[in-house]
């Protein structure tokens, strides 16, 4: 629950800190604009919430049980990946917490099945990993087998 709030917090003071011209610049999310991915944050922000206190009314549909921790810890990933879309042409503009990179670095690896190669930055092997960044050749030839997988959905 604290990396979420750590992670959510660094996004939301990002937002907060951009200036009126930012927000018609490119965002990492292709096709978006920096106005539309702060939309799409409202509506995850609004999500997160209804979806946290609103209880079900019907009996489950799977023998699963998903703890409010597992839950948040997607989000994580979720607004650690956004804040490298706000920020990707915004030069200076601060980057997502270190420990939110890590923990969605780790949540990817076990998406891919593999850990990314140890000489790619947390920031590289998420950018990389989901397609927001093409790998270099020598990125390629590092990633081996997992370049022909790549992009990850995580969505």
């Amino acid at each position: 629950m604290d990396l979420f709030s750590r992670s959510w917090s660094a996004l939301r003071t990002a937002v907060a800190e951009l200036r009126d011209e930012d927000f018609a610049q490119p965002s990492g999310c292709t096709g978006w604009l920096v106005r539309d991915l702060v939309c799409h944050l409202i509506i995850d922000a609004q999500d997160v919430l209804i979806t946290l206190v609103t209880p079900a009314d019907t009996e489950p549909t799977r023998d699963e049980v998903l703890i409010a921790g597992d839950y948040l810890s997607a989000y994580v990933l979720e607004s650690t990946l956004h804040h490298l879309d706000l920020i990707a042409h915004l030069p200076g503009a601060a980057e997502p917490p270190a420990e939110g990179l890590a923990r969605s670095r780790d949540m990817l690896e076990k998406i891919a099945g593999t850990a990314f190669p140890a000489s790619f930055s947390d920031k590289d092997a998420l950018l990389v990993g989901t397609g927001r960044r093409s790998p270099t050749d020598a990125e390629k030839a590092e990633l081996g087998e997992l370049a022909t997988k790549l992009p990850l959905v995580v969505g």
